[in-house]
């Protein structure tokens, strides 16, 4: 399938992960692997190195790889649950935990959805929705299930914390049942978005930050948190570097953290 893929079209905070995933995907030994990060990075023929620093590259893996774990587990457990991917944009999750049983939506705003479309086709069982983090609306169009596995990557880290709750209760509100995966961090990250070593090539910021998990109860108390991990742990495997900063910002990392309602 051809891409008529412009540079604009895609979210800069969006090319970082996609950097990565395709520079990671062109390595000997690749610790996880892209084709269509690498075919959009290749269509879109632009320097992307800027978006692919070591710390950044080492935390989009360690991310990648926690998430895709953390959802087999899930997928293992619950093998006909609903699954959305809410906040989506390019990420293909579907492929790398599918059983031939779940059902999957990759859900995010009319435009990104718009873009997603020039890259992906729907797929059996997988299905492309416009929708908001903010507004339930979109939930009406998920089909009826026991229980819902929601995977928020690189979406919350952005949000003020009035957004968060909503978002949260908005969750809690839609789905009887369901699990939350979502991506934290720190007070210290939201304080220092300009001096990440990715994010700082862009116009994003990063919202509030938090020290546990802990603080999204506050928000939406029919939660509970079920497990909470940084991206250290993987990082630390793979190089002194990761190891090293594991001890140096032992409390600085983006953590994967699961609720449960």
């Amino acid at each position: 399938m051809s891409m008529d893929l412009k540079f604009g079209d895609i979210q800069e905070t969006m090319l970082i992960p996609l950097a990565i995933k395709a520079s990671e995907t062109s390595r000997p030994n690749a610790r996880i692997r892209d084709e269509k990060a690498k075919e959009i990075i290749d269509t879109l023929g632009v320097d992307v190195s800027k978006y692919d620093p070591f710390l950044s590259h080492e935390g989009v893996i360690a991310r990648t790889i926690m998430y895709r774990d953390q959802l087999k587990e899930l997928v293992a457990k619950y093998p006909d649950a609903v699954y959305i991917n809410l906040g989506c944009g390019f990420d293909d999750k579907f492929s790398q935990v599918d059983n031939g049983r779940i059902r999957w939506f990759d859900v995010d705003l009319a435009d990104q959805i718009a873009v997603r479309r020039k890259v992906y086709q729907d797929r059996d069982r997988c299905t492309m929705m416009d929708g908001d983090a903010l507004n339930g609306a979109w939930t009406a169009n998920i089909p009826k299930s026991d229980m819902y596995i929601i995977v928020m990557e690189g979406v919350l880290e952005y949000f003020s914390k009035e957004q968060v709750k909503t978002c949260l209760n908005m969750l809690c509100d839609s789905f009887p049942h369901g699990y939350l995966l979502a991506e934290l961090h720190s007070p210290f990250m939201a304080k220092n978005s300009k001096h990440h070593d990715a994010v700082k090539y862009t116009n994003a910021t990063f919202g509030w930050g938090t020290k546990s998990g802990e603080e999204y109860l506050e928000l939406e108390p029919r939660m509970t948190l079920v497990s909470e991990k940084s991206y250290n742990e993987e990082m630390k495997k793979y190089t002194i570097r990761g190891k090293l900063f594991a001890i140096i910002a032992k409390n600085m990392n983006n953590r994967l953290a699961v609720y449960k309602w």
